[in-house]
């Protein structure tokens, strides 16, 4: 049994989930910029319509801890069925693979509940920890583009990582 549960993030999580951000900016910067306030918060819940994005909350199952967030976004439906995964986890999670089971149920439910045929998660080249976890689940390498994503008011370098449907579920 998966020690984490994943849902859908509900507006009743924002309070929650703006504490945990905020308590992990050390962890989050420079890879990610998450919301921290409940104007950002409802921007991203708004952005979580359930059809071109989706956001997951994934919690420690004996705890109920918030151990991260898994969003899949840009996701495209006809000939290609594909969608770009995000990811982060909170400050005194990290490093117990929690966040990889996260992910992998994720992944899970996009292959088999949403039909979806194609992942790819966009890493910085330094995020040794997220580029680790995608290697663990099986995604592939597949290039690198420079200036790709604005973060933190930057434009930042990215590695292609991507896994199949049909490479998942061997």
């Amino acid at each position: 049994m998966p020690r984490v549960v994943i849902r859908l993030v509900h507006a009743s999580d924002a309070t929650e989930l703006i504490a945990a951000n905020l308590a992990s900016i050390d962890l989050h910067e420079p890879w990610v910029s998450p919301f921290r306030d409940h104007a950002s918060f409802q921007g991203y819940l708004a952005r979580c319509d359930g059809d071109r994005s989706i956001g997951f909350i994934a919690r420690e199952r004996e705890t109920g801890r918030i151990v991260g967030i898994v969003n899949l976004s840009e996701i495209v439906r006809g000939f290609f069925q594909s969608a770009y995964m995000g990811y982060y986890g909170m400050a005194g999670m990290a490093g117990r693979g929690l966040m990889s089971e996260a992910v992998s149920l994720v992944v899970s439910h996009a292959f088999d509940e949403l039909g979806l045929h194609r992942i790819e998660a966009n890493i910085q080249p330094g995020n040794e920890p997220s580029r680790a976890l995608v290697k663990r689940l099986g995604f592939r390498q597949e290039g690198y583009s420079p200036r790709y994503l604005k973060i933190g008011g930057e434009w930042r370098d990215h590695e292609r990582w991507a896994v199949l449907a049909e490479e998942w579920r061997r």
